[in-house]
């Protein structure tokens, strides 16, 4: 067994001990990050930090940051359809995303997060596989924690369909690419634009 597939239970617990026994969004995504640098820290992965700001084919980075993008529009014009749970500004408030939160949560989410996630699942835990690749599917589980009791069932399964798909994207443009920067610019569209429009939506509810 190939023991570096034991790195992604810590972040995992993180993510669930921070939403469901300590009921903080904030614990959550540090101890997520904490987590993942720790699991980094003790494998030593001889890649270097450089390839997160590589690219050869500024197409690429057009192709992540449009497409990532779109989820968040999406979202917002699909709000209803997705089966947003009525409560969702009393459940984010609980983990304490009220509305002096937001921009730090915003700001750190889509700067930060970014780098830390995209050197894990890509670099780390990465493949250059054309085809299906488990690590993908991993990376898109822990997705699943954060959307429970928000949305409905078949909402969070599409959910996760969806990014098991952008994390395979997201592998192939490194591996056409030869760095991470399109799939680190797109990532970073991605939560930019879903947490804005999160922010809208709970506002205007």
């Amino acid at each position: 067994m190939n023991t570096k597939w034991l790195a992604p239970i810590p972040p995992y617990l993180a993510v669930w001990a921070g939403l469901f026994l300590f009921q903080s969004a904030w614990f959550s995504l540090i101890g997520f990050h904490a987590a993942i640098l720790l699991a980094l820290a003790i494998a030593r992965p001889n890649i270097p930090i450089k390839i997160l700001f590589q690219s050869k084919h500024p197409k690429w980075i057009l192709a992540s940051v449009l497409l990532c993008g779109l989820s968040g529009v999406g979202l917002y014009f699909l709000w209803d359809v997705f089966g947003i749970a009525n409560d969702l500004p009393a459940q984010l408030q609980s983990v304490g995303l009220t509305s002096s939160s937001w921009p730090a949560l915003i700001a750190y989410f889509s700067l930060v997060n970014p780098f830390i996630e995209e050197y894990f699942w890509r670099a780390y835990l990465g493949s250059d596989r054309r085809g299906f690749y488990i690590g993908d599917v991993i990376f898109s589980g822990y997705h699943a924690l954060v959307l429970i009791n928000k949305v409905q069932f078949f909402s969070i399964i599409f959910v996760l369909v969806c990014i098991t798909f952008i994390g395979w994207f997201w592998r192939q443009t490194w591996r056409k690419d030869d760095g991470l920067l399109a799939a680190v610019l797109g990532h970073m569209a991605a939560d930019f634009i879903i947490l804005v429009c999160v922010m809208l939506q709970v506002r205007a509810g």
